[in-house]
C-alpha cells in the first residue's frame, strides 16, 4: 500500500521542487511497506491482511531515508566494480595491443634486415656486372688490337708472297731463258 506522503514526495520530484519529510502518524506507518520493495499496481483489499508488517527499526531507518542510503551505496559499490571491471578490460586490450604492437615491430624488423640483405646482395651483383662490363669492354679492345695485328701480319704475308710469287717469276723466267740459250 501506498502510503499518503509518497503521493505528494513523487509529485513533488516530478516538478522539481524540495521536499520535506514529514512523519507519518503511527498508523501510516504501520501500513506503509519499505521503500525497497516494488510498489504494486493493484490496490490491496482491505480483506487481505498485509504480506509484511514492517518492524519499528525498519520503519526508523525507511523515515531518516538508511534504506535509500543503503541502496544508494549497494549501487555506487556495483557502479565502481563495474567500472573496475571495465578498466580491468581495458587493461587486457591494451597489452594484447602493445603484444600485437611488439611482434608486428619484430617481424618489420626481420623483413628490414632481410631487405638490406637483399639490396646488399643487388649491390654486389651491380658492381660484379659492371666489373664485368668493364673487363668484356677491354677483352674486346684487345680483340680489336688482335685483328689489327692480324690484318697488319696478313698484309706483311700479302706483300711477302708478292715478293715469293715475283722472285718465283724471276727465276722462272731466268731458267725459261738459259734453257733456250743452250
Amino acid at each position: 500500500m501506498v502510503g499518503l506522503l509518497d503521493r505528494f514526495k513523487n509529485e513533488d520530484e516530478d516538478v522539481g521542487g524540495e521536499m520535506i519529510e514529514e512523519k507519518p502518524s503511527t498508523f501510516e506507518a504501520e501500513s506503509r511497506e519499505p521503500e525497497s520493495e516494488p510498489v504494486r499496481s493493484e490496490p490491496e483489499s482491505n480483506d487481505n491482511p498485509p504480506e509484511h508488517i514492517p518492524t519499528i527499526s525498519e520503519t526508523s531507518t525507511s523515515d531518516i531515508g538508511i534504506d535509500s542510503l543503503m541502496n544508494k551505496r549497494v549501487k555506487l559499490e556495483e557502479a565502481i566494480d563495474y567500472v573496475g571491471l571495465m578498466i580491468k578490460n581495458l587493461k587486457d586490450k591494451r597489452i594484447k595491443l602493445e603484444k600485437e604492437i611488439e611482434d608486428e615491430s619484430v617481424d618489420i624488423k626481420n623483413l628490414k634486415e632481410k631487405l638490406i640483405k637483399v639490396k646488399e646482395y643487388i649491390d654486389e651483383e651491380n658492381n660484379e656486372i659492371h666489373e664485368l662490363t668493364q673487363k668484356r669492354t677491354r677483352v674486346e679492345s684487345e680483340a680489336d688490337e688482335v685483328t689489327g695485328i692480324i690484318g697488319e701480319l696478313k698484309d706483311r704475308l700479302t706483300g711477302i708472297d708478292g715478293i715469293v710469287n715475283a722472285e718465283g717469276n724471276k727465276i722462272k723466267s731466268f731458267k725459261e731463258s738459259r734453257t733456250r740459250l743452250d
